[in-house]
C-alpha cells in the first residue's frame, strides 16, 4: 500500500503490456474490456450499438489486430489483480489515447490520473506533445477528463458503419501542462 498525503491507503498500481501473439492475454483483455464497456456504455448508447462496438473495437481479432498495427495496449493491475486497461498509439502528432478503463468499484479513486499519466510519459517519450482522446458527448466520464485538464478541441460524428455512429468531443492536453 502507499500512504497518500492525506492518510488515505491508495493500492500501487502497475501497467503490464499486452504483447503481440499473447492469446492468453489478449483473450483477457477482451474478456475485461467487454465486461467494463458493456457495463458503462449499455446505458449510454444501447445495448444494440455497443454489441457492435465492442465486436468491431474489443474482440480478440480486433485486439490482435490493433496490437499489429501499434496499438499499445496495457493491462492496470492494484494488487496483482486486473483493475482496468489502457490502449494507446502516435497518431500525427500527437499520442491518441484510445481506451481508458476501470471497473466501476475502482473508480473514483485516482486511478485515472496516474493512467493518464503513465500515457503522457510514453507521449513524452515519443516526442509527441499532445494527448488526444474522443469521448462520447453523453458520457459523464467528461467531468474526469476536464479535471484532468483536458480541453475540448473539436466535435466530431464519426460513421461506424452499420448505422451507427460515434457523436463525440475530442479532447486534448498539452503534455507540458501536465499535473501529475
Amino acid at each position: 500500500m502507499m500512504l497518500e498525503k492525506n492518510g488515505r491507503q491508495k493500492a500501487l498500481i502497475e501497467f503490464v503490456k499486452l504483447e503481440i501473439g499473447d492469446k492468453v492475454g489478449v483473450s483477457e483483455m477482451s474478456s475485461l474490456a467487454t465486461r467494463i464497456v458493456r457495463e458503462h456504455y449499455d446505458p449510454i448508447i444501447g445495448k444494440e450499438q455497443n454489441d457492435y462496438m465492442i465486436a468491431m473495437f474489443q474482440s480478440e481479432e480486433a485486439i490482435s489486430r490493433q496490437l499489429k498495427e501499434g496499438y499499445q495496449y496495457y493491462f492496470v493491475r492494484a494488487l496483482g489483480c486486473n483493475i482496468g486497461f489502457l490502449a494507446f498509439y502516435p497518431r500525427g502528432n500527437a499520442m491518441y489515447l484510445s481506451k481508458l478503463y476501470l471497473l466501476k468499484e475502482e473508480r473514483g479513486k485516482g486511478y485515472s490520473r496516474l493512467m493518464v499519466g503513465f500515457v503522457i510519459g510514453k507521449a513524452k517519450d515519443a516526442s509527441l506533445p499532445t494527448l488526444e482522446l474522443n469521448v462520447n458527448k453523453n458520457n459523464g466520464s467528461i467531468r474526469v477528463y476536464e479535471k484532468l485538464g483536458f480541453k475540448v478541441a473539436r466535435s466530431e460524428k464519426n460513421d461506424i458503419g452499420n448505422g451507427y455512429f460515434m457523436d463525440d468531443y475530442v479532447y486534448a492536453l498539452d503534455t507540458k501542462d501536465w499535473q501529475p
